[in-house]
Parts: C-alpha cells; structure tokens; sequence
C-alpha cells in the first residue's frame, strides 16, 4: 500500500470558554467562519496593517478592549519588525461558537479574531475542578469559585481589559508567529510556544514598564 500524501491541516478555532487558553481543541466548524475568513482579500502596499473588522455585540455581550489598545500592544510586540498580522476581527458573539479567541491563515492572510464577553464579567469553567493550569491562566485576572456544581470565573472590567491584552491577544500573535516561521511543526509544539511564550511576554512587558516609569 502506497503512504498516503501528507496534506497540510488547516487552522482550527480555538480557545472554548472555559477551557485552557494554549491548549487548542479540536472541534467541528460548522459555522463556516474559517471558510469567510480565508476569503479576505491580502492588504495591498497602501494599506495600513492591520486592517479591523468591528462588529457590534449583542447587548448581553461586550468588547472590553477597542482598536487602539490593540495597535498599541502590536507596537510592543512588532517594535522592531513589520506586524505579520493583516487583519483583526471584532466579531459578534454567536450562541453556537462559545468561544473568546483563534487565529487563521493563508493565502496572504493571517488573522486574529476577538469575541466579545458576557455583560455579567462571568464564564462557566464547567463542572469539574479547574486544573492547575486552568487556575494558572486566570490567576491575576478572575476570582475562580464554585456556586452550587458549576465552577466559575468572575472579572472586574479593569481585569478582563488586561486579560484580553496580556492572554488572549499575545497568544494568538505567537500562534501565528510560530505557524509561519515554523509551518513543519505539529500543532502541539505550535501550541506550547504560543503558550509559554505569553507568559515571557508579560514578563518582559512588566520589566520594561518598570524601567520606564523610573525615568522622569
């Protein structure tokens, strides 16, 4: 029997609420999003990068960050490269896809899709214990409880803020990073990079800030 010719597999969503941010989960698309968002068409030299899609949320649904906190931190993470994101998606939140962030690419397009948060500053982690890097990943940014057999994640408006810039974001900017430098790795290699590297990320962030605030 002959092997069977090795196809590429494409980007999958990611990211189910509840579930640990740097672990992607493989689950059906059944919504068509990859298929649209493979149907954007490459900025052009004239275009600015990147180029935002804003939708407008639901009313029990909100965006705790807006277009310029996203420039500023692609300035902290591109400052001495082009930015090799070329589109980022607001999207509105859709009952069938609860999830708060993935990335695709191709085809000249590497985008970042964002959605938006429940009113309430609350997610449900499930019925089971959250594990230790589950409880990781919030910690700083949600008080993590349980309330009757749920377990869930509450925020402050000024920690979801930070949680969408020093988690969410940083880890779809390195995925991408990652798959397009490094397209022969598996998708768990892609995933671990992604995820140790938000956390340097927020390391580095937190040094420079503090270099920067003793200069007066």
């Amino acid at each position: 029997m002959k092997n069977k010719k090795h196809k590429p597999t494409a980007w999958k969503k990611n990211q189910k609420f509840g579930d640990i941010k740097g672990g992607r989960l493989r689950h059906k698309c059944k919504d068509g999003i990859v298929k649209h968002l493979h149907s954007l068409y490459p900025p052009t030299d004239l275009d600015e990068k990147p180029i935002f899609i804003i939708d407008n949320p639901s009313r029990n649904y909100f965006f705790p960050i807006n277009k310029e906190d996203i420039k500023t931190t692609l300035q902290f993470y591109f400052e001495n490269m082009p930015s090799i994101i070329t589109h980022i998606w607001f999207r509105k939140h859709n009952p069938k896809d609860n999830v708060q962030s993935y990335s695709v690419g191709g085809g000249g397009v590497t985008a970042i899709v964002l959605y938006p948060f429940p009113q309430d500053l609350t997610i449900n982690l499930g019925k089971s214990k959250p594990s230790l890097r589950i409880l990781k990943w919030y910690a700083d940014y949600a008080i993590v409880y349980k309330k009757r057999d749920t377990w869930i994640a509450k925020f402050s408006k000024k920690s979801l803020h930070d949680y969408y810039l020093e988690r969410l974001l940083p880890y779809e900017i390195f995925y991408c990073m990652e798959h397009l430098h490094k397209p022969s790795h598996s998708k768990h290699k892609q995933e671990n990079f992604a995820y140790s590297s938000t956390y340097e990320s927020i390391k580095l962030k937190n040094k420079k800030e503090s270099l920067f605030s003793n200069i007066k």
